[in-house]
């Protein structure tokens, strides 16, 4: 048998409504799928109880990986594989030559930082250029924030409950679980 559930978009004109509102479902034990904003609205991340992003330690390491990097590919060109005299500089130890190399480490640090965070976030954010648009109402990327949240039952209960919240609009959606269906 395959599990049917609602999806339900309540919409709103304000973001302090909204935050309200936010609070008030978590409080009510409803659990949010998802808040659409048209942009960044201050402590939501937190009213909605999402952990905090560990995207500065990826920073941190992709940048540690491009000056690493850029330490070899300067130590193997420059001194192992064609050592060269430029104005006198002693070409057999890396130490010594190191200040003739900031620029390509500060370079290539920054350059895996910045690349690879996109691609993390792509990736973390499953943002794929095949992917086509989630948005539930076009007003969201305009003056409307919307909030999505899923329910197994008494859609109608909590439609009243949003509207109770703030909420301009409901609209309730039927879905069926693609994952739970009976094979017999």
């Amino acid at each position: 048998m395959s599990r049917k559930y609602f999806v339900l978009h309540a919409s709103f004109e304000d973001d302090e409504v909204l935050l309200d509102a936010v609070k008030a479902t978590r409080e009510a034990n409803y659990e949010i799928a998802e808040v659409y904003t048209p942009f960044p609205v201050h402590g939501l991340d937190k009213a909605m109880g999402l952990k905090p992003t560990r995207i500065a330690i990826a920073a941190f390491l992709f940048g540690l990986t491009g000056f690493l990097t850029a330490l070899a590919i300067t130590n193997y060109t420059m001194i192992v594989d064609w050592p060269q005299n430029f104005g006198g500089k002693p070409n057999f130890t890396y130490p010594e030559n190191m200040p003739a190399f900031v620029t390509i480490l500060f370079e290539l640090t920054v350059f895996f930082a910045a690349h690879f965070m996109v691609i993390t976030f792509y990736l973390r954010s499953r943002l794929w250029p095949w992917k086509e648009a989630e948005n539930p109402n076009p007003r969201s990327t305009d003056d409307l924030f919307v909030m999505e949240v899923e329910v197994d039952e008494n859609a109608e209960k909590a439609a009243d409950f949003f509207k109770k919240t703030g909420a301009s609009e409901v609209v309730i959606t039927e879905k069926i679980d693609p994952n739970d269906f009976d094979t017999h």
